[in-house]
This record gives structure tokens, C-alpha cells and sequence, in this order.
């Protein structure tokens, strides 16, 4: 699989902090970009927001302006689902990128790191979906696990799709195994299936006795 480095690009130069604020205001004009990194002598000092330049003096230096910036980057050793959550932090689509000696080396765009994250075996490989739910105190990642594994699935990956004060909802994809003695054995555990499954048998069992009642009261 394809490194997340091999995504870090320098299609555009970072921009210095002597620049014009009018001539960031046109770059951003012609760009896509919800902010960019900012360097000075060499060093990235934060990235600037596109929707914050268009009220700023045109006459003046990024620098004069420089307690607006915000300072979030990945490093080039971050892992791909801890860019994705430094996109979601700061609702941006380009991310700096700094090595271990905090060197500015480039920036990731969104889109690139969404096909990064689309050539995941969690993505690309065939398997299902399974939506499972329980009170925050009770849940185990490794119980999920073993859960699965017990009944010969194989687990691609999970993750917490939904979390409150009171419980979490866990996706996972599963290739492999009996669909509906997983779903039935994450129940006996006192797990919430979320997602519906044709295999589920204990579902089918209900909407057969519900048929069976409506045809008795109606009889």
C-alpha cells in the first residue's frame, strides 16, 4: 500500500510572512484552499484562513497579522487516521507538514488523503458492515474482538462511530464467518445490533411472529 508521505506535496509554495496581504488575498481568489501555511525565514509559523484575509488591509504584511494564525500540522511520522483527525479539529481541506526537527516540508489536501484512506483494506477489501452499541462503561475493543474471531470472522478494522456521556456505537467490517451467529453472539453480550442484516435471524424471527399476530387479530 501506498505511503501517506507520498502524498505530501509543494504544488505551492508556502507563503512568506513579508508578503502582501493583497497578494494572498489573490491567491486565495484563484484557490481552492481554506487556509495555508505561513513561513518566516524558512520557519512555519501557522496557516492563514481564506474566510479571515478578506477583512484585512490589503496595504499591510501577513505579519501584521500574524496573532490570527492558526498553528495546527501533521508531521511527517503522524499516521493517516490522525491526519484525518486534524482535517476534522480544524475544518480545513490542507494540513502543513513539519518533520521531527519541526522543518516545514510540504501540506496535504484532503482529497488526496480520502483516496489514501479509500485504498484501506477497511474500504476496498468486500466484507459487512456491523453497527454495534453499548454503555461507554461496559464496552471492550478486545471483547468486540473476540466476539468476531470466536466465530471464525476476520476483522478489517473498526472504530467509534457515535460516543456520548452514557454508551458508544462501534462500526466494524468483517470478512468471513457466520454473519448471523456473530450478530446473535454480540446480543448474548449484551450489545445493541444498530445495523439491519438480512442474516439475522433473530429479526426475521420477529417480523414472522408480528405477521403471524396482525393475521390473528384480524382474523
Amino acid at each position: 500500500m501506498t505511503e501517506i508521505t507520498e502524498y505530501i506535496t509543494n504544488d505551492f509554495k508556502a507563503i512568506d510572512s513579508q508578503e502582501t496581504i493583497s497578494t494572498v488575498q489573490a491567491f486565495f481568489d484563484d484557490s481552492h484552499f481554506s487556509h495555508f501555511p505561513i513561513i518566516e525565514e524558512g520557519i512555519y509559523i501557522g496557516s492563514i484562513a481564506g474566510e479571515d484575509i478578506e477583512t484585512f488591509d490589503a496595504d499591510k504584511k501577513v505579519t501584521d497579522y500574524r496573532f490570527t494564525l492558526e498553528g495546527f500540522f501533521a508531521r511527517t511520522n503522524t499516521i493517516w487516521l490522525d491526519v484525518l483527525e486534524v482535517f476534522a479539529k480544524n475544518h480545513t481541506n490542507l494540513i502543513p507538514v513539519l518533520d521531527e526537527n519541526n522543518v516545514y516540508v510540504g501540506y496535504y489536501e484532503i482529497e488526496d488523503i480520502l483516496k489514501f484512506f479509500h485504498e484501506t483494506p477497511f474500504l476496498k477489501e468486500p466484507g459487512s458492515i456491523i453497527v454495534v452499541k453499548k454503555p461507554i462503561l461496559d464496552y471492550s475493543m478486545s471483547q468486540i474482538t473476540q466476539i468476531v474471531e470466536s466465530n471464525n470472522g476476520k476483522l478489517l478494522g473498526l472504530f467509534i462511530s457515535e460516543a456520548d456521556v452514557e454508551s458508544v456505537e462501534v462500526t466494524l467490517k468483517i470478512t468471513l464467518g457466520a454473519m448471523n451467529e456473530i450478530i446473535q453472539t454480540f446480543r448474548r453480550y449484551d450489545y445493541e445490533i444498530i445495523s439491519e442484516h438480512q442474516e439475522d435471524s433473530y429479526i426475521s424471527n420477529l417480523k414472522e411472529r408480528s405477521e403471524y399476530l396482525d393475521k390473528y387479530l384480524n382474523i
